[in-house]
């Protein structure tokens, strides 16, 4: 037993040593393990909270008035309930606002509240002047508002190509410049007959702005009027008590008791004359007047201060009108469409008082108007005669209107040469 037990160790350690070295060899054969990618933790989503829902704010919104509109249909069109409408008007017209200036185009400024109320109407019939509504506890407040125009003084020139408009337009000026213009003038100076072509004139103008934006003119301090080498100047002066006039350098007053023409812009067809072919009647005759050609309902200004002598139908005249003036001066003015509205016989005109319209009634060939111009009972030429100028400066106010003159004259020629 104890020869056999010897005898087993050998292979014992034998069996182990084979066993460890088969072991080691599998090992030695093993691929190498692949290192172990760690695993990405996918990063949690963020979440964005909700913003809050805005709250709702306020609105403006811009109504133009169209034709017909009145306060509250304009107000009831843009969705304002009717008693609030009416309310809004009753603020406005209380405050002074004459609600009748309301004309298409203009624009009515509505901001309703968050509620979707109406909180202000704001309404501006004019660059100077506007009333904003505000809704109050106690109803609608109205706030009257009022912009001081800039005035600017500017100094213009210009000659004559084609027309007195066209050369305004030239400047980038308006029409209205041109009717501030020719008045100055036109007592000395027949803007429809003797417009020519190389003219010139220059002035000194108020000019009106509002946030920068032109809005409308002022006076014209200064102008001249150069034609066919006569040269007029007008300076604007205001004596004591009185309007503004204007005045040569000299002090004399260049408002005339007479226009040149009763027409603000035309053009002489026939002239004054003892024998002229009648375009009806045939032969020759004479045409104791000056013929304006233009546009049917063009408006006919009296010439001077007066009265009425006779308002309507006359023959072969058509509709006519008749006037009496001082120093035994008489006008008629022939073949007109209509009479002015209220003038009647008797009635009192002024100078430049729109009297009646152009038209083509009675013996007449066309649109035009027949003027006339009598003396004593004798038919004069009207642009051949002297008419009484206007009271001249006074000696009391002589020295500040020289001072004045000569430097609005200075200003102009140094500022607007020609």
């Amino acid at each position: 037993m104890a020869r056999l037990g010897r005898a087993r160790i050998p292979i014992v350690l034998t069996l182990l040593v084979i066993a460890g070295a088969t072991g080691a060899f599998w090992w030695w054969r093993r691929p190498a393990a692949t290192p172990v990618q760690p695993v990405p933790v996918s990063e949690a989503p963020v979440v964005t909270p909700e913003a809050p829902p805005e709250s709702p704010k306020e609105r403006k919104e811009t109504v133009t008035l169209k034709r017909g509109d009145t306060l509250v249909k304009a107000l009831l069109n843009a969705g304002i309930d009717t008693r609030a409408a009416a309310e809004i008007a009753a603020a406005m017209k209380k405050a002074g606002a004459e609600l009748r200036r309301l004309k298409p185009g203009q624009d009515l400024e509505i901001v309703w509240n968050p509620a979707g109320e109406p909180a202000t109407v704001s309404w501006q019939p004019d660059p100077w002047l506007g009333y904003a509504a505000v809704a109050g506890e106690s109803g609608w407040a109205v706030t009257r508002f009022e912009t001081k125009p800039e005035i600017r003084v500017e100094a213009l020139q210009s000659s004559v190509e084609s027309s007195l408009f066209q050369a305004v337009e030239d400047l980038g000026e308006t029409p209205q410049l041109v009717l501030a213009l020719v008045p100055i003038f036109e007592s000395d100076f027949d803007f429809t007959a003797n417009t020519r072509k190389g003219d010139r004139f220059r002035l000194l103008i108020e000019k009106r702005y509002a946030a920068n934006a032109f809005v409308s003119y002022g006076h014209i301090l200064a102008a001249q009027y150069v034609a066919g080498g006569r040269t007029m100047t007008g300076v604007a002066y205001a004596r004591k008590g009185d309007k503004i006039g204007y005045y040569d350098e000299g002090g004399r007053s260049l408002r005339k008791s007479f226009l040149k023409s009763p027409l603000a812009f035309t053009r002489i067809t026939s002239g004054f004359t003892y024998a002229r072919p009648h375009p009806i009647l045939g032969g020759v005759r004479p045409h104791l007047a000056i013929d304006y050609a233009a546009p049917v309902g063009t408006p006919v200004r009296a010439v001077a201060d007066g009265s009425v002598l006779h308002a309507g139908w006359n023959g072969g005249n058509g509709i006519q009108v008749h006037l009496r003036h001082r120093s035994g001066y008489e006008t008629i003015y022939n073949h007109l469409s209509s009479v002015a509205p209220g003038l009647r016989v008797g009635a009192r005109v002024g100078q430049r008082q729109v009297i009646g319209f152009v038209g083509a009634t009675g013996l007449a060939t066309g649109a035009h108007l027949d003027y006339r111009v009598s003396r004593h009972g004798v038919f004069v030429n009207p642009l051949g005669e002297k008419f009484i100028p206007g009271e001249p400066i006074g000696a009391a106010e002589k020295s500040a209107f020289t001072r004045e003159a000569r430097a609005l004259v200075e200003r102009l020629e140094r500022e607007s040469p020609f």
